[in-house]
Order: C-alpha cells, then structure tokens, then sequence
C-alpha cells in the first residue's frame, strides 16, 4: 500500500495514482483501492512494463513511468 505510480497510455496522457486501502480510495484525488483493476494489474509492476486491463469500455494498456514509495 501507499506506492504513487505514474502511468501513460496509447495516447500519452499520464496520471499519477496512489495505491490505498479500499477503504481510502477517492479517485478524483487519485487514490485508488487496492482491489480496483487498475491497481491489481500495477502490483509488482517495474518501470517500463506495460499492463493491460479489462475496463467495460474495453481493453486499455499503460506503460509504467515512475513508481515512488512513501519515506519512512
């Protein structure tokens, strides 16, 4: 818990997500629940790796940019 990740996607437009508990997931401040799809393709992601998830739009596939870990 608690990692930021910065992602892109085909497009390039990057987002910054912070990994939290479901239980302080607030996605317009970017914080994401754990158990959200987005955040179960992006656990044990590396920099550079691409994750493809099943959104009911469709597929969608991000590149990982930057991962950062809360000091301490």
């Amino acid at each position: 818990f608690g990692a930021t990740v910065t992602i892109a996607d085909e497009d390039d437009n990057h987002r910054t997500l912070t990994l939290v508990g479901d239980d302080e997931q607030d996605a317009c401040a970017g914080r994401i629940g754990w158990s959200a799809p987005l955040a179960r393709a992006l656990r044990g992601a590396a920099v550079g790796d691409l994750r493809r998830v099943s959104l009911p739009g469709g597929e969608k596939e991000w590149e990982v940019l930057a991962i950062a870990y809360p000091a301490g």
